[in-house]
């Protein structure tokens, strides 16, 4: 359908839009913008009209749609199954890049056919960095993927399992899902379940009266109470006793408690969040967990990702950890620098890049991060120096480029406007670049 047509057969809908707070825009299913509203037009403009365009042109500055680009695309994704879609993006707009939660309807015609769609879009709250904490930062598929899934829990008081390697960051995901809850006013609450014996454990989550064991010499308050209202968050559940196990599933199960010494019940009053570094559904299977528990705390269950699946992020977390441990500093990474932390498969994840930084900026005399100023484990590749050319097969100079840049944008952990920059070309170059490699063509 023309564009031209397509406006003949459009119902007005310039009014319903402008009634929107958050930018909304009017595509046709070939991705063309066909009605902004004033707030897409204050976000999104750029000096230039807004209809006709590519709705990814506007808001991605890609040159294809989404799905093509390693994005989630909800317009596809829409038409597809004749629902509303709802993801998380990265766009665009005057103040800069920002997270966005786009929601997009699909408009069917007399006949049943997805005619139109109408888009939404709404800064996402989850995805502020500010306050003082190490912000979650990244812009991975993976990573996004896991923000989306914090960004629908949020503001319900479902119980949320946390997945994920040591350093991955789940407290941090568990404090963020308590702070955008109804619940942010009360107490968030975590508790180490590693480490703990079965009568300590009881102790700490229930507490204990005067006198209710040899030690006791007061009475205590235990860290469920200490949550009421709030969030409790149990690191580690994989930890905990089996003989404790029964008493915490009594307690998800009634929402009552005793402490340890006093007969009396007591009402609990909080939303739980779970996170382990374990494989619950095979420590149920060996005999290890209790199978009830299990399935009553894996009601929405988040992954984070370790950084060797997020390699792209490494870069601004670099950065953001140089801004906060040197603020006062210029400090800037060398490319080889860059390259050798891309390669490391951080098995400390994003805690021990963290560690890596501040160890650097102690060994540095000068504003440039090299190298040398990494553990000897980030700079030991195991890459072996090319053979010399003598006795090889001489490569046409294009087949060469191709092979590099294929090598480079694998391992190089940055952004891809830093990654056009460092090879001498425009950014549209070098997607075109990347695409041709997709294809495979030159």
């Amino acid at each position: 359908m023309s564009y031209s047509s397509a406006m003949k057969d459009l119902p007005d809908l310039t009014a319903v839009l402008d009634g929107l707070p958050a930018p909304a825009i009017l595509l046709d299913t070939d991705y063309r913008i066909l009605l902004a509203n004033r707030a897409y037009r204050e976000t999104y403009g750029d000096g230039h009209p807004l209809t006709r365009r590519r709705c990814y042109e506007v808001s991605h500055r890609y040159d294809r749609p989404c799905d093509l680009a390693g994005e989630s695309c909800p317009l596809q994704a829409s038409i597809s199954s004749r629902q509303p879609s709802r993801v998380l993006h990265i766009h665009h707009t005057a103040a800069g890049q920002e997270y966005v939660d786009v929601e997009t309807f699909p408009i069917a015609d007399g006949e049943g056919r997805i005619r139109y769609l109408i888009e939404t879009m709404k800064p996402s709250e989850i995805a502020s960095q500010a306050g003082p904490a190490p912000a979650l930062m990244g812009r991975s598929p993976a990573f996004r993927r896991m923000l989306g899934l914090v960004e629908r829990v949020c503001g319900s008081d479902t119980t949320v399992m946390l997945l994920g390697e040591s350093g991955t960051g789940k407290e941090r995901v568990a404090q963020l899902i308590h702070q955008r809850s109804p619940r942010v006013g009360k107490a968030f609450v975590p508790v180490e379940c590693t480490g703990l014996p079965e009568t300590l454990f009881e102790s700490e989550l229930f507490g204990h009266e005067k006198g209710a064991f040899t030690g006791a010499a007061y009475r205590k308050q235990g860290l469920v109470e200490a949550a009421e209202g709030g969030t409790l968050f149990l690191d580690e559940i994989g930890d905990v006793p089996p003989e404790v196990q029964v008493k915490l599933l009594r307690l998800l199960e009634t929402r009552t408690y005793r402490r340890v010494g006093n007969p009396e019940v007591h009402r609990a009053d909080f939303r739980l969040v779970c996170a382990t570094n374990k494989d619950l559904a095979g420590l149920v299977a060996a005999g290890r967990f209790r199978e009830d528990l299990y399935y009553r705390l894996n009601v929405f269950d988040i992954v984070l990702p370790p950084l060797r699946e997020r390699r792209e992020d490494i870069a601004l977390l670099v950065r953001d950890a140089i801004a906060r441990l040197a603020p006062e500093r210029r400090i800037t990474v060398d490319p080889e620098t860059g390259v050798l932390l891309g390669d490391y498969d951080f098995p400390g994840n994003v805690r021990e890049l963290r560690n890596i930084v501040e160890r650097a900026l102690l060994l540095m005399d000068g504003e440039r991060l090299l190298p040398q100023h990494l553990p000897p484990r980030c700079r030991d590749t195991g890459l072996e120096a090319p053979p010399p050319l003598e006795g090889e097969t001489i490569l046409p100079l294009a087949e060469m480029e191709r092979r590099y840049l294929a090598r480079v944008a694998a391992r190089y952990p940055g952004e891809r406007r830093e990654l056009a920059r460092l090879l001498g070309l425009s950014e549209r170059a070098l997607y075109r670049k990347l695409a041709a490699l997709r294809d495979g063509g030159n």
